[in-house]
């Protein structure tokens, strides 16, 4: 299959190699049109797979190597972007990144993991996102800078977890991530979480508490990795497809549990096969949370903020 293609696109990868054969041969009106045709018959059998994906299909288009990171975002919708580099107290996390930016012209702070893109070097340079206690406390230091300009924060979650080496214990993950959730739940700014990619653990949520959480229609949030669940239940990492479904890691799932606020659209196929039109989506979510959340007095935002992650868990529970 083509390297892009995930395993249950096989469909779609045979009719792929198609077209790429007759790309190779001398072009005529004929042939054009059947290459046209073979596209167009992708369009259809893409469509109908992503209606029906399970949840752990929907694990690996969270994961695919060419979605969208927060650079690419930030390159989409935003301007004036200066990243920030640095928690002061160590060195600066590559998996972490942030930056005061413009949004609609209004001056905001963007945090969000970072995998690394297509390149092997890149994911290596990022650390595959996976972020240490020094990218918690540079996003937190930073989320203060903009508490005290009155920055609204802007956070893209996409990451397996934090990061589980020796040196994160040494320098202290655990705490690092506890006072981000402590701090971020009485920050006195506007602040948008979007779950863009991979949401796993207490990786994700050291840059999730916020006042809105946004998630991408194929991207997946969980208290753990469906293959980790799988080795601790079962003993058994290879039944990761029982822990997905196990897991309740979907948008729709979670929408539904209201541990979620919206889902935004993704392109037909994942946001990897149009990132601008991805961007265009995600854009439009963005905006009306952002309005909504920004016009709220801060009391009242604060406290809407508590009463929301106090009321979370309660999704079905009846006296």
């Amino acid at each position: 299959m083509p390297p892009d293609t995930l395993e249950f696109e096989e469909p779609i990868a045979v009719l792929l190699k198609e077209i790429d054969a007759l790309a190779m041969l001398p072009q005529t009106p004929a042939r054009q049109a059947e290459i046209d045709g073979l596209a167009r018959r992708i369009e259809s059998i893409r469509a109908d797979i992503y209606r029906r994906l399970t949840p752990w299909q929907r694990v690996l288009v969270a994961r695919h190597p060419n979605r969208p990171t927060v650079l690419d975002y930030v390159s989409l919708l935003f301007t004036d972007f200066t990243e920030i580099s640095g928690d002061r107290r160590f060195s600066d996390d590559r998996a972490m990144v942030t930056g005061f930016a413009r949004y609609k012209d209004e001056p905001v702070l963007v945090v969000g993991h970072h995998k690394g893109g297509g390149d092997t070097k890149q994911k290596i340079f990022r650390n595959f996102g996976y972020a240490k206690p020094e990218g918690y406390r540079k996003a937190l230091r930073t989320m203060k800078m903009a508490e005290k300009f009155g920055r609204a924060v802007i956070a893209f979650v996409d990451t397996p977890a934090a990061y589980p080496g020796v040196e994160s214990e040494e320098r202290g993950i655990s705490e690092a991530i506890a006072l981000n959730l402590r701090e971020m739940a009485v920050l006195d700014v506007p602040v948008i979480v979007i779950v863009h990619g991979e949401g796993g653990s207490g990786g994700a949520l050291g840059i999730a508490v916020g006042d809105r959480t946004l998630m991408s229609e194929f991207a997946i949030y969980s208290v753990i990795p469906p293959e980790g669940c799988a080795a601790i239940l079962w003993r058994d990492s290879n039944r990761k497809i029982e822990a997905a479904e196990a897991l309740k890691l979907t948008a729709p799932d979670l929408l539904g549990f209201g541990l979620i606020d919206r889902i935004i659209p993704e392109p037909v196929g994942g946001a990897h096969t149009n990132p601008g039109q991805a961007a265009a989506m995600l854009d439009a979510a963005l905006t009306e949370a952002l309005s909504e959340v920004s016009a709220m007095e801060s009391g009242a935002r604060l406290e809407a903020r508590y009463q929301r992650f106090r009321a979370m868990g309660n999704a079905g529970i009846t006296e």
